[in-house]
């Protein structure tokens, strides 16, 4: 999911350079979008990762 991020990104970066600033607005919303989503998946793992280990010790 980070990796499509990092695609809208650098689209978002070069049509905001070419001067297309709706496609630039939009692209950067769905790269933060996924971003955040990515976030919230790790930190849901993170969690269920530490209540494994401590009913395993």
């Amino acid at each position: 999911m980070l990796k499509w991020a990092l695609i809208f990104l650098v689209i978002s970066i070069i049509s905001g350079f070419l001067g297309f600033s709706g496609v630039s607005a939009a692209t950067a919303t769905i790269a933060k979008v996924l971003f955040f989503i990515a976030l919230l998946v790790f930190l849901i793992f993170l969690v269920l990762a530490f209540m494994a280990g401590s009913l395993a010790f």
